[in-house]
Formats: structure tokens, C-alpha cells, sequence
């Protein structure tokens, strides 16, 4: 199933989902999913990654990703809707602002979330902005 533009709908549904499977794209267009936070503020989608984890730099090879919501696992229901969308790894600076987006919706998972990658180091996070295409 390909990803399509995101009707209004779609997009407002993986935005409230627990777990969004995050698709980015290798150099040669092999897809590779991973579940992550995802949680919405205006018309975008933010997550926090860690600064040296792959899916950064694929989207920064190539900005085109794809998002369906799923478990934990990453295990997607069928039906669940697929939506595409342009994905921008932001600058440093801008993670505490991506962090509290992400932590108004998860709270307390959020929090320790945050704590943990605070304990590691100002850089070693990251806020990833997806915006529709």
C-alpha cells in the first residue's frame, strides 16, 4: 500500500495514535519502519529521536516519509490509514520545544522519556518536524 497525500481526516488520526510506524527511506528506496511517539501541534507532527539514530539521517538523504498508526511492536492494523508527509530533522535548539509537544500528550511517559536523554546529553536528541507534502 502506497502512501498518499493526507486527507484532513487521516492526518488528525495518526496524529492522536499512541504509536505511529514511522517509514523513511534508504538511499535506494528500501523502506524501514520503526514505531515512534508522534504527537501533533497546528498542522505538523513532532517526535523526538535520538541524534545518531538512522531514520535522522535517512530523512536527511531524503525528507519523504510515510506514517501509520500501530502497537508498540510496530504492528499495524489493517485499515489503519497511511498518510505521507515531509519529514525535517530540526536543530538542537529546538528539541526542548519539540520535547513539551511530545510530553503534552504522553505526560508522565514523556517526562522520564526526557529525563533519560537529559541524563545523556543536551545533544543526544533530537525534534523531528512532519509536515503534509
Amino acid at each position: 500500500m502506497e502512501a498518499e497525500s493526507p486527507d484532513p481526516q487521516s492526518w488528525v488520526e495518526v496524529g492522536r495514535a499512541s504509536y505511529v510506524s514511522f517509514t523513511s527511506f534508504r538511499k535506494d528506496g528500501t523502506p524501514v519502519s520503526t514505531p515512534v511517539w508522534i504527537a501533533p501541534d497546528g498542522d505538523d507532527l513532532y517526535f523526538i529521536s535520538d541524534a545518531t539514530a538512522f531514520k535522522v539521517k535517512r530523512i536527511r538523504n531524503n525528507p519523504a516519509v510515510s506514517l501509520q498508526p500501530c502497537d508498540v511492536r510496530g504492528r499495524v492494523k489493517d485499515g489503519a490509514p497511511l498518510v505521507a508527509g515531509l519529514a525535517e530533522v530540526l536543530e538542537h535548539a529546538d528539541t526542548p520545544r519539540v520535547r513539551r509537544i511530545v510530553n503534552r500528550k504522553y505526560r508522565v511517559m514523556g517526562t522520564i522519556g526526557g529525563l533519560f536523554s537529559r541524563l545523556r546529553g543536551s545533544e543526544a536528541s533530537i525534534g523531528i518536524r512532519i509536515r503534509k507534502p
